[in-house]
């Protein structure tokens, strides 16, 4: 089986690596400049700080660099970009009131950030050396905090909790799959990227933090106050023995991290030896992950051929195949929704371009792009989006989805009142006239 190197929206442990003391690419000055010039006006009709003299005075002082600008009609270079960004950083030491709470190091890392912001893209981003951590970690498998997984909510583009882990602090405060994180700490996340409200979450073992959830159904906003755990090995798959079914085996992948191979492994192995007939995946809100680790448990699916391949901006194609023998042998349903996004695309598309498996739900979440990690030589690291990707059968599925062989909503009143899951239950129906 091919290994992969990309990855999709988490990094694998090792990315491609980039000096930023190497050879330089040719800069986009539209780009740069139009990050800082962008910013420094954004700043000052935002807050009000300068008065037009004011920022006269302090542009005229320099007599190359920016005040250039106004002269060459905007095509700065380089250099007068940097100029630029000393007479901004100047005017905040100088005048800015809250100036004292603001170190170089702050600002810097914010136009770093910006920069990337600037792309437009909400799949890409800058870590500093603490993210980029917490993110090879979550690839491992390894959390902390309160034991839930975090991912946007494609309607408000706000963070949700996508899965919360057994016998954590979170499912203990009552935390639901699909609750919308509004605040952390009293801080609205309204316009956050992922990793940032990952980030306000986490927090040392034993700390405390309070979020406040909006809840479909719910009057008001819901406020809870979580005690973050410890350090552990975050529980990818979940399985088990259907009752009253004929063998129907169930297992649940939550989302593709580098544990979840063995995991995944180990659950298949139990199922089998209890004489599994039919297997239920259930892919549902599930946000993706390490491409690597959907591609191994493909292969473990799937028969010989190809799993998925991506296309990069110069129309590189790159492959990644099953070469093993060991396809599943039993009728598959598989279960998705329209939080099943990326790596688990990847496979129920493969899936269904086989024709190996029946896939009900609801249309899936459509990220059909892949991230790599390009880490800098201080520590730091730039997620980009470097490919798209394109299912066996040639389809990209990036902001359309996959659209299941049985369109079935969830009923949350049934599963609220009753305890049933009318999905898993129609899953069992095709299942049970699938076995001989």
């Amino acid at each position: 089986m091919s290994k992969p190197e990309e990855v999709d929206n988490r990094p694998e442990d090792e990315g491609e690596i980039v000096d930023s003391g190497g050879k330089r690419r040719r800069a986009s000055r539209d780009f740069l400049s139009g990050v800082f010039a962008g910013a420094l006006c954004m700043a000052l009709i935002a807050t009000g700080l300068y008065s037009g003299k004011m920022l006269y005075d302090l542009v005229k002082v320099r007599r190359s660099g920016v005040a250039a600008l106004s002269d060459n009609g905007g095509d700065d270079s380089l250099s007068d970009t940097v100029e630029k960004m000393q007479v901004i950083e100047e005017a905040i030491d100088d005048y800015y009131f809250y100036g004292d709470e603001v170190s170089s190091e702050d600002i810097h890392e914010g136009v770093y950030k910006g920069m990337i912001a600037a792309l437009g893209d909400p799949y890409s981003e800058y870590y500093s050396k603490e993210e980029l951590e917490d993110v090879v970690n979550s690839t491992k498998g390894i959390s902390y905090g309160i034991g839930a997984m975090i991912s946007m909510n494609k309607q408000t583009n706000m963070a949700m909790i996508s899965g919360v882990i057994e016998e954590s602090p979170a499912l203990a405060a009552g935390l639901r799959e699909g609750d919308i994180i509004y605040e952390v700490d009293d801080e609205s996340t309204q316009g956050l990227s992922l990793t940032q409200v990952v980030n306000l979450v986490k927090g040392r073992e034993g700390t405390t933090v309070h979020l406040t959830i909006y809840r479909e159904g719910e009057s008001d906003f819901l406020e809870f106050d979580i005690k973050r755990g410890k350090l552990i090995e975050t529980t990818t798959v979940q399985s088990g023995m259907l009752e009253n079914t004929n063998n129907i085996g169930y297992l649940q992948i939550r989302e593709f991290d580098s544990v979840t191979v063995d995991q995944y492994a180990e659950a298949l192995a139990e199922l089998k030896a209890s004489d599994m007939k039919g297997l239920v995946l259930d892919l549902r809100s599930n946000p993706g992950g390490d491409l690597a680790a959907v591609v191994e448990i493909a292969g473990r699916i799937l028969p010989k051929g190809l799993i998925v391949y991506t296309e990069d901006k110069a129309g590189s194609r790159k492959e990644y195949t099953s070469d093993d023998d060991s396809e599943l042998e039993v009728p598959l349903v598989v279960l998705v929704n329209e939080y099943s996004a990326s790596a688990s695309e990847i496979l129920a598309g493969a899936v269904q371009d086989y024709n190996k498996g029946t896939l009900i739900g609801t249309t899936t979440y459509g990220k059909g792009i892949v991230q790599r990690i390009h880490r800098l030589n201080d520590g730091t690291a730039l997620k980009l989006t470097v490919s798209a990707y394109f299912t066996p059968s040639g389809r990209n599925i990036h902001g359309v989805g996959i659209e299941p062989d049985i369109v079935l909503e969830y009923d949350y009143d049934l599963a609220e009142e009753e305890g049933v899951d009318n999905q898993v239950e129609r899953a069992i129906e095709v299942l049970e006239g699938k076995i001989e």
